[in-house]
């Protein structure tokens, strides 16, 4: 079984470029066309959601040039790209908190998902401006708004995204083994894949490899296992 959500923390574009004698901004641009193969073959596969992790709520203490240069990557990718999704079927969402973003950004997604609400295919959420606990702080505000009790229902359904499944598999590439912030909540019961490789060097091969790994796990969300452990 492949499964239905996952997530991906792109970790590596930075230490791809100084390994070429590259700018940093080099290692953004070709983690970008990564992450157009890695969409392309999750909806070859008929992977419902995948969610990208491409800016953190602590990436906004890098300098202010590389900040400046990927939300401007962000911009174009949205623009250039529109029809790729179409033509993949990809729905484009959003996960994070827009008004922290440049308002014209906040308002090329807001555009884009609108523009892409309809298709079918693979749903791919792009986490920008994204922290775990800043989504759960998000979620327990909203539900207070509303005048809801705190519990795990409400924080869920409260969520940036509530109607998308957990996910299943949690991906992070370039040899880091940390969560960095990113789906807390929902990455409760997630398999981990952890991956040496660069992120601007991964292929569609990868990512098969990686799924390969998760469908061996015996995922038992808490319960015993086959062994009674």
């Amino acid at each position: 079984m492949i499964p239905t959500h996952i997530g991906i923390i792109m970790d590596g574009n930075g230490r791809w470029a100084q390994q070429r004698g590259l700018a940093r901004t080099q290692g953004h641009i070709e983690g970008l066309k990564a992450g157009k193969r890695l969409a392309k073959a999750a909806s070859d596969m008929g992977i419902p959601y995948v969610t990208f992790y491409v800016f953190s709520t602590e990436n906004w203490k890098r300098t202010a040039d590389e900040v400046g240069f990927i939300m401007g990557l962000v911009r174009r990718y949205l623009r250039s790209e529109f029809n790729f999704s179409r033509e993949n079927n990809i729905r484009v969402r959003y996960t994070g908190d827009l008004s922290g973003l440049p308002s014209d950004v906040a308002q090329d997604i807001t555009d884009t998902c609108m523009e892409s609400v309809g298709f079918t295919g693979t749903q791919i959420v792009l986490a920008i401006n994204y922290g775990g606990k800043d989504e759960i702080v998000r979620s327990v505000r909203r539900a207070l708004d509303k005048g809801h009790e705190i519990s795990g229902e409400t924080i869920s359904i409260h969520l940036d995204n509530p109607d998308i499944p957990d996910p299943d598999l949690i991906i992070r590439t370039g040899g880091e083994k940390r969560m960095s912030n990113f789906l807390l909540w929902e990455s409760a019961y997630a398999e981990f894949y952890f991956s040496e490789k660069l992120w601007p060097d991964w292929t569609a091969d990868d990512l098969s490899v990686a799924i390969a790994d998760f469908q061996k796990r015996e995922r038992r969300f808490g319960g015993r296992g086959k062994l009674g452990s």
